[in-house]
């Protein structure tokens, strides 16, 4: 009868990091490049339908309808933006964390700024939510006051990938294609 033998002490590691590899990566995360044009991914269509809800906010705050209808619609398009930023936050998630010094770090600073982006479109939304359409001028009062703190906020998120610190990740930035 045979007694079974431990496995040499250079075949487990091999073993576990085969393993790890088939579920998510043994060295790290994604390279630079890779993670890049992930991020890259998730943030093009962000930027289109922000655009897209800012160009039409401006239009719904000069165009000739009733506070009701306003409201309607800027509920609506701030909906629209939350929604589109919890997108563009699960897909950075999704990318993972790059294989580059601090990478972690430069990961959690896009999800942070993305998640203040995300709720600073929902508080905009609760806001012009609760506002009484019965009197027009204070509604439009409200609108205002919900939009300017809405931008402050949007700028206070610093989404800004000029600031990252990894030369890995400014050089992935430039050159993918997806970036560009």
């Amino acid at each position: 009868m045979r007694t079974p033998r431990a496995p040499a002490a250079g075949i487990l590691p091999v073993v576990l990091c085969t393993l790890v590899l088939l579920v998510g990566g043994c060295g790290g995360g994604p390279t630079a490049p890779a993670w890049a044009a992930s991020v890259c991914d998730a943030l093009s269509p962000w930027r289109l339908e922000i655009d897209e809800l800012t160009s039409s906010a401006q239009q719904q705050m000069t165009a000739q309808t009733t506070p009701a209808q306003a409201k309607e619609n800027l509920v609506r398009m701030m909906a629209g933006a939350e929604r589109a930023s919890e997108d563009a936050r699960r897909g950075v998630a999704e990318a993972g964390v790059p294989d580059v010094s601090q990478g972690d770090l430069v990961s959690d600073g896009f999800l942070d700024s993305l998640t203040q982006v995300r709720d600073a479109y929902g508080r905009a939304k609760r806001s012009i939510e609760q506002l009484d359409t019965g009197r027009p001028e204070p509604f439009y009062d409200g609108v205002e006051a919900a939009v300017d703190t809405l931008n402050k906020e949007y700028d206070a998120s610093g989404l800004d990938t000029s600031k990252l610190n990894s030369p890995e990740l400014k050089q992935a930035f430039d050159e993918v294609p997806e970036c560009r």
